[in-house]
């Protein structure tokens, strides 16, 4: 275990990037205190020099830069998070575990297979770098409930999985292009929010072997031109004329068979009108139900074989000390506070830390590069799916 302070960065100031910002600063804050070392604010990165500069004052950060080479560079920096666009991802996180820099890289760990399979295999010769992939809702209190519940067997046997994520920052065609309507088919909602669900899938039940019945569709066929300081392609609409082409996916559907036999059915988009971020889910077992909405995100719903017999139904269970990360994980721990999106940025960041620091705090470690080189996988079998009019697709 090492003692001595661990300096980060985040490249990116977009809303992700300052949210991975805010995370480091807070990381610290959570459960016992003196376990981890010093964390030392060094530096926020982006292209756009406002972003840069901002987020490194909003946060705490002791300098911005516009060029990212300036991070892998330093010899001041340990830790960094790659929050850019995600064909940028790969030769950015090269660099950076060329340089001995730890990596905490967005979903979906790129845009391509090729590029996925790469970031891997250089991760893999470099073991003295941790790696990590932002699957952060595996680091919700109440989906890692429901998850603990499903591999405890208290839901019973597992065998039918419900999940969708629908959003509506692309909804309007005027919103400008930008990189999230660039990249193949698949690399679109699917890459962003559905890899998310998909994740949270196999978090819950277990690997998936099979992809079949998949659908990729494009609702909005041409932008506006990019502007500059959008980031993202969020939330800005433009009175411009529609002349650039969106290359991927709107909205993806598609079936998945996993390793314990189980089934499940995924709905993903960017284009859902009036659901700003809405992922739900259901799980169901031999002997329980489960349900999780992010709109009441401190609490699942369970009916199971605890009541009397016409007496069962779902029940709300709020997030509490018995649920993962949520004891020690706020200055206010108890039932009832609830819990929200932000706060699994800090947990993600305060075990990613710990992994740095070698310290075993309890807290189960980000997946690295090569869980993300698998989810690109996943994402690679809906696409061939959906280009061969659903047939089933074999994950391997």
């Amino acid at each position: 275990m090492s003692t001595k302070p661990i300096s980060v960065a985040v490249i990116g100031a977009g809303m992700a990037g300052r949210t991975h910002a805010n995370a480091w600063r807070q990381a610290s804050t959570l459960y016992e205190p003196g376990v981890l070392p010093p964390v030392r604010l060094a530096a926020i990165c982006d292209a756009f020099e406002p972003f840069a500069k901002a987020s490194a004052e909003s946060y705490g950060y002791e300098r911005y830069a516009t060029d990212w080479k300036e991070i892998a560079a330093a010899d001041d920096i340990d830790v960094v998070s790659i929050v850019v666009a995600n064909r940028l991802h790969r030769e950015i996180a090269e660099a950076l575990i060329l340089a001995g820099k730890h990596v905490l890289c967005e979903k979906p760990l790129t845009d391509t297979l090729e590029d996925a399979k790469a970031m891997t295999e250089v991760a893999e010769a470099h073991p003295e770098v941790v790696t990590g992939i932002g699957f952060g809702y595996r680091r919700h209190a109440s989906i890692a409930k429901i998850a603990e519940l499903a591999q405890n067997g208290d839901l019973g046997e597992v065998f039918h999985f419900d999940g969708r994520y629908w959003c509506d920052y692309g909804v309007d065609p005027n919103t400008p292009i930008a990189w999230r309507y660039k990249g193949p088919m698949g690399s679109g909602a699917l890459g962003d929010v559905g890899s998310h669900m998909t994740d949270v899938a196999e978090f819950i039940c277990g690997p998936i072997k099979r992809i079949s019945g998949a659908t990729l569709s494009t609702v909005i066929k041409k932008r506006p031109p990019a502007v500059e300081g959008v980031a993202g392609g969020r939330g800005m609409a433009v009175e411009a004329e529609a002349t650039e082409v969106v290359e991927n996916d709107d909205v993806a559907m598609f079936n998945a068979e996993f390793e314990n036999g189980a089934v499940g059915s995924i709905s993903v988009s960017r284009v859902a009108f009036g659901d700003p971020n809405a992922l739900m889910f259901d799980v169901m077992g031999t002997k329980a139900k489960a349900s999780f909405d992010l709109a009441r995100g401190g609490e699942i719903l369970l009916n199971d074989e605890t009541a009397e017999p016409g007496m069962r139904g779902p029940r709300q269970i709020l997030t509490g000390q018995n649920f993962p990360y949520f004891k020690g994980g706020s200055s206010m721990d108890f039932a009832g506070v609830g819990t929200i999106q932000i706060d699994q940025f800090n947990f993600q960041a305060r075990a990613f830390l710990c992994q740095v620091a070698g310290i075993d705090e309890g807290l189960p470690p980000v997946p690295s590069f090569a869980h993300g080189y698998r989810a690109i996988r996943i994402q690679n079998a809906v696409a061939e799916s959906a280009a061969n009019n659903g047939a089933a697709v074999e994950i391997n």
